[in-house]
């Protein structure tokens, strides 16, 4: 049962106990999670495969640097996802949350297309998707609860800096 703060300046979703808190951002940590497994399965072969010998921006990190990065960013998005969660609910939160998922897909879909399939054309259009649903969701999270949006912006800027590595390796191959 969800029952809101009424004082002034306040819209903050409290549920009937802090165990479903808990369990919702236990749940937001999976989703980003297994993304991030996927990823790594699809991108695992790709990254020992076809993109080292791959011709690369002369702006790529090296490798070892994607692990720690990404942990980093997962967790943060689903704490920025349930932070908003956390103040509006689900249902008053369903455009922030949404859009939240929509990025969370395309982040899915992207991995696989680039490194697991080779697809650097198409997973260039996937990674701009992506671009604009996350810049949509930073705003959208930011509008409802400031710090949630500024928890999104390193991700934002990684996907920007990413979306550039995509581009030059597309172009180089």
């Amino acid at each position: 049962m969800t029952t809101y703060d009424t004082r002034p300046g306040t819209r903050t979703a409290r549920y009937a106990g802090t165990g479903r808190q808990w369990l919702v951002l236990a749940g937001l940590l999976a989703a980003s999670f297994l993304v991030a497994y996927v990823g790594g399965l699809a991108s695992s072969s790709g990254v020992d495969g076809w993109y080292l010998a791959a011709e690369k921006p002369p702006w790529t990190p090296p490798n070892w640097l994607f692990g720690p990065v990404w942990t980093v960013l997962y967790t943060a998005m689903a704490v920025a996802a349930w932070l908003v969660w956390r103040r509006w609910g689900w249902r008053d939160a369903r455009g922030a949350l949404t859009l939240y998922a929509a990025q969370l897909v395309l982040n899915a879909i992207w991995t696989p297309l680039f490194f697991g399939a080779e697809q650097l054309w198409w997973g260039l259009a996937v990674i701009v998707g992506l671009d604009i649903v996350l810049a949509c969701t930073v705003v959208a999270f930011y509008r409802r609860r400031r710090i949630a949006g500024l928890l999104l912006l390193p991700y934002l800027a990684w996907v920007l800096y990413a979306t550039s590595l995509n581009a030059g390796v597309a172009a180089l191959n």
